[in-house]
């Protein structure tokens, strides 16, 4: 994906729809309609801070088949590296981003009996627009949606008032869990389980759906990860003989971006394999954050996902 991707939107509504959470409507700048996209869409959206260009993957929560705006929620998360801060305090009505085309690396299946969609948290952005797409077109869906607290809770009110029967929620500090296990155990052949929540539930869920004698290719996750803060270190690229350093804060694909590099990416979050690039060698220890990568491709060390995984070390070279 290169900037030629990028189309210029307006933000035209802004609300708190619960603690440290915001909902935003974004319109196109010139007028012209948004593109449509399936249930469990994305888009990148790019941020012009004052040192950096941060770009950031939420879900769209709209309806698909609505190109008049897009919608999107964004959870402030306390160990921010910018881009959630930036939109919570830096953007308001009239605000201009750029975000990309719409990707869908968590679509529903169509020929799946029913649907089980299990959230944590920020996790029910993704849903939202795929539980519109599933109503459409009269698919069997329900939805089990775990919260802290109704306050911490997003759109537990729209979503029981628009579903109903099929939406059931558990609050925390109500001593309330999913109970997966007995959500899973009843339900007809062909259905398909989809989760999206902190990595901790994810990793329950897939377990969980797992041992229950669930199928992989009725299994659905996605998560979307952060690269983690650590140590400035330099990457050495092969094909071009330069040689650019990474911030404490940054990625490899930022650094790469912020020095004038065209690198590949669609999702920035580690679950797309698009970023994946072959490493020629290493001075140091590298930290994989991705989701893409198998525990063997992981521990053999030839790839990274440039997006979220970083080195602990001096340098890194690559085939770039």
């Amino acid at each position: 994906m290169t900037a030629s991707f990028l189309r210029r939107v307006r933000v035209a509504e802004v609300e708190p729809v619960a603690s440290r959470i915001k909902r935003f409507r974004l319109v196109s700048a010139d007028g012209e309609p948004l593109s449509e996209f399936s249930g469990g869409s994305h888009v990148t959206v790019c941020m012009q801070a004052p040192d950096r260009l941060i770009r950031n993957p939420y879900s769209l929560m709209s309806c698909p088949s609505d190109t008049s705006s897009y919608q999107i929620g964004v959870l402030k998360v306390p160990d921010s590296r910018g881009g959630s801060e930036f939109m919570h305090e830096n953007v308001s009505i009239g605000t201009e981003l750029e975000i990309s085309e719409p990707l869908n690396l968590f679509p529903p299946a169509k020929l799946a009996r029913k649907h089980i969609l299990v959230a944590g948290g920020i996790g029910i952005t993704p849903f939202m627009s795929m539980m519109s797409e599933l109503e459409s077109v009269g698919a069997d869906f329900e939805l089990h949606y775990g919260v802290r607290s109704l306050a911490e809770g997003a759109f537990c009110k729209l979503l029981e008032t628009r579903y109903g029967p099929r939406v059931h929620l558990y609050f925390q500090d109500k001593g309330q869990l999913v109970p997966l296990e007995q959500v899973l155990a009843s339900q007809p052949l062909g259905t398909h389980v989809y989760v999206c929540g902190p990595k901790p539930m994810i990793d329950w869920a897939l377990r969980s759906a797992t041992l229950a004698g669930w199928p992989d290719e009725n299994i659905h996750s996605e998560q979307f990860t952060a690269p983690p803060i650590g140590k400035p270190f330099v990457a050495r690229l092969v094909r071009t003989g330069r040689e650019v350093t990474v911030g404490g804060h940054q990625s490899i694909l930022e650094a790469l971006e912020q020095n004038g590099i065209d690198a590949p990416f669609l999702c920035r979050g580690g679950a797309c394999g698009q970023c994946e690039t072959a490493v020629t060698s290493c001075d140091g220890f590298i930290e994989h954050n991705d989701h893409y990568l198998t525990e063997a491709e992981k521990a053999d060390g030839r790839k990274i996902m440039i997006c979220v995984s970083r080195i602990s070390g001096d340098a890194i070279t690559l085939d770039l």
